[in-house]
């Protein structure tokens, strides 16, 4: 009814112009110039600093309903980026490996290591790049998500149901920060890594992450002894000691490394870890010198 009442009344004033009948004061016989324009349409973007009850790996609009920090959920958006450039132009969603999954990964490493307080992988947490889905894509969005979660360990890494925020979450003294460890190990392989508090016997010290180079996958898997090397340079300076000779036979190393479809998106960070077996320490090795890792 309403669209036949505007043709009635657009009928009508045509009779009155065409009358020669003087508009009423106020109306300039031209009836749209006054009405606003319409906004352009707004796609859907997700808000950063949304709580989730479950883990994302798709953004589809149907599953996103965020949830107040303050109660329990499992993954928090730090940050909400926007794809630009030529990989923005793409008609089909990027793929995993491509330059934009790339760029998105490393501006999501870059805001959540910033907003955590410290490197994301120096802690227990998780971080994954979120893409719209092939629908929304190609309704023309282009932004990305850049969900952590506090996972329960190193070795399973299973999603916690926690509540808070995890902004801050790697500042001095944070709980979620890596520290001493207790390795279960056969045949020289890590089965799991247990941690403990650091006055307590312990055989393993979580001492930083080394970037990698930007090389395949299957070439870093060929050069372990490269990788081993740089953590051991990582013990000296967290230990205090000279990166020389002796660092081999000062402490052994473990390492935690990203998986291969990690690695051709772009994570180069290994979790280095330094490890003694013949004897325990009941303290930090931090800053201890020769007196903590001497060498045997």
């Amino acid at each position: 009814m309403r669209r036949w009442r505007v043709a009635v009344t657009v009928g009508a004033a045509l009779a009155l112009a065409l009358g020669g009948c003087a508009a009423p004061a106020g109306v300039d016989r031209d009836l749209v110039d006054d009405w606003p324009a319409f906004a352009a349409p707004v796609g859907f973007v997700p808000q950063s600093g949304a709580c989730h009850p479950t883990v994302a790996d798709v953004g589809y609009l149907s599953g996103y309903q965020p949830v107040d920090c303050a109660t329990p959920h499992r993954t928090e958006t730090l940050h909400v980026g926007t794809m630009t450039g030529a990989e923005a132009e793409r008609s089909a969603p990027l793929r995993t490996g491509s330059a934009g999954v790339r760029a998105a990964h490393a501006d999501c490493a870059r805001q959540v290591t910033r907003a955590v307080g410290g490197d994301w992988r120096g802690g227990r947490l998780r971080l994954a790049v979120v893409f719209p889905s092939a629908l929304a894509w190609s309704g023309g969005a282009r932004w990305y998500r850049c969900d952590v979660a506090e996972i329960t360990d190193l070795d399973e890494g299973a999603v916690a149901q926690r509540t808070g925020s995890l902004r801050g979450a790697l500042k001095p003294g944070s709980k979620l920060a890596l520290g001493c460890f207790n390795p279960k190990l056969s045949k020289d392989e890590v089965q799991s890594m247990r941690p403990v508090a650091c006055t307590s016997k312990h055989h393993a010290e979580f001492v930083g992450v080394y970037q990698a180079p930007d090389i395949s996958y299957a070439e870093f898997e060929r050069t372990p002894l490269r990788t081993h090397k740089a953590c051991r340079g990582l013990i000296a300076k967290y230990a205090g000691l000279p990166n020389d000779g002796n660092m081999q036979y000062r402490a052994g190393t473990i390492i935690y490394h990203p998986f291969e479809e990690q690695w051709r998106d772009g994570d180069r960070g290994v979790q280095c870890f330094l490890w003694v077996s013949e004897r325990s320490l009941t303290r930090t090795v931090k800053g201890a010198g020769a007196k903590a890792l001497p060498i045997t």
